[in-house]
């Protein structure tokens, strides 16, 4: 049996594997890649206090999620293909309450940045950032 999302160093873990595997996939590593550049650290560090926030209920995550991403050039694929990677990730790791949470959280933030990207695209607007 694995065990769940518990404490910063299981997201840590976590995030570090998930976004070790976006770095070397073939459709999101070079988006990924291309816009985070040479931050990767300042990335993770920020994914580990969004996820603490959403699934250890210790707020340490301020901002917004959504603007960063609005002008990627991203579709139904790459949303899919992100949440197949994260939801592989989580379950090679853990299992348990927090565990499904991290994979509902994800799938529900997927499907909304999808929807809002689309909008965006489809209605030839700027997103408001």
């Amino acid at each position: 049996m694995k065990p769940d999302i518990q404490h910063l160093d299981d997201i840590k873990i976590l995030v570090d594997k998930f976004y070790d595997r976006i770095q070397r996939d073939e459709l999101l590593g070079p988006i990924f890649n291309g816009i985070i550049q040479d931050r990767w650290p300042e990335h993770l560090e920020k994914m580990y206090r969004f996820w603490q926030t959403v699934l250890l209920e210790e707020h340490t995550y301020y901002g917004s999620p959504f603007p960063p991403h609005a002008k990627m050039p991203i579709n139904k694929t790459h949303f899919d293909h992100w949440i197949g990677l994260f939801s592989k990730t989580v379950d090679e790791l853990y299992e348990g309450e927090k565990a499904e949470k991290a994979k509902w959280q994800g799938e529900r933030m997927a499907s909304m940045f999808q929807f809002k990207i689309a909008y965006y695209q489809e209605n030839n607007f700027k997103p408001l950032t």
